[in-house]
């Protein structure tokens, strides 16, 4: 037998424990072409919140009550007849939020054994902050660069990433100030605008005198606008994410703006929406990347983690009233 993390009711406002049911069914035998997978480690994301709505206007089907919830995970292959997969192989697929996932052999991408001394590594959200600052917003050296949601599992890798196309300067936004103190601290932010303590855009303006060359926005809404209004000419603009929309509480969403379009115009600013779905050739990239920065020191994996599968709800629930700095991690 082994557990699973059902969806129990759809949400009417914020995450909570009695939105998920923990239940024990038999482990699954695999056929032929499929391989069985005892899971070390998952993932949680503030989509998986967007995705327990019924309609969502996310690119992915939403959870369905009484099923398992999914997501990234990676654990060691039990047993794969008929393919090339072999028993204690490290692979990465999405059938998170149970101990043990069966799925087709083209759904399980082995871990290039070595690559990475950390499994939980594998499950970092950095193909995604590398094509945000590569693709999206095209950091260039000696450009400022702001990153909303600076703290978040994207945002605390863009801002290292960035460091490393060149940015002279990179300015980073949160909700408290012991997380915009810790990406000063720890994360080679030089600045840090905090939600709350102020008009964003006054905030941003004395972070960024002379202008915002480059963004790597995850949230939206306010964020974003004063992003737009400290933009300098020729500035590119990353849409990576909307946490705004996507944590928004009783259907009220506040990551939409009005756009200055004649502003935009005759500053000749570029905003590009970017999902990763697009970019998928970026992962075994990143891959390399991580793990020669984990190496050398030159990137580091900020995350929280926590231990059994019954606290994957709990994770869920801290990571949206944003309690933790990085990737949340469930070890199983």
């Amino acid at each position: 037998m082994h557990r699973e993390v059902r969806l129990a009711a759809r949400p009417k406002g914020p995450v909570a424990d009695e939105l998920f049911e923990i239940v024990e069914v038999p482990v699954p035998e695999p056929g032929p072409g499929q391989v069985l997978v005892r899971n070390t480690h998952m993932a949680v994301a503030a989509v998986m919140r967007t995705l327990m709505d019924e309609i969502t206007d996310v690119p992915m089907p939403p959870f369905e009550i009484g099923a398992p919830l999914n997501g990234p995970a990676v654990g060691a292959v039990v047993a794969a007849p008929g393919t090339d997969l072999a028993p204690g192989d490290l692979v990465e697929h999405r059938l998170g939020w149970r101990e043990y996932a069966l799925l087709d052999a083209d759904a399980a991408h082995r871990v290039e054994p070595g690559l990475r001394s950390d499994p939980a590594a594998c499950l970092s959200q950095g193909p995604t902050a590398l094509m945000g600052i590569e693709r999206g917003a095209e950091v260039r050296p000696g450009d400022t660069v702001f990153v909303t949601g600076a703290a978040g599992g994207v945002g605390s890798l863009a801002g290292q990433i960035a460091r490393q196309f060149g940015a002279t300067r990179v300015i980073g936004s949160t909700g408290s100030r012991q997380k915009a103190d810790r990406l000063m601290g720890e994360l080679g932010y030089d600045a840090v605008v905090i939600r709350g303590a102020g008009p964003i855009e006054e905030q941003l303006r004395r972070a960024a005198p002379e202008g915002i060359d480059a963004v790597f926005d995850n949230v939206g809404g306010e964020q974003l606008a004063a992003a737009l209004a400290v933009a300098n000419r020729g500035a590119r603009v990353a849409i990576v994410g909307a946490l705004a929309g996507q944590l928004s509480v009783n259907g009220t969403s506040t990551s939409r703006i009005e756009l200055d379009t004649l502003s935009l115009l005759s500053r000749s600013i570029t905003l590009r929406g970017i999902a990763l779905y697009d970019h998928l050739d970026l992962v075994p990239q990143w891959n390399r990347r991580f793990a020669e920065g984990l190496r050398t020191g030159t990137l580091t994996f900020p995350h929280s983690r926590l231990r059994g599968i019954d606290q994957a709800p709990r994770a869920l629930r801290e990571l949206t009233e944003g309690r933790h700095l990085g990737a949340v991690i469930v070890e199983l």
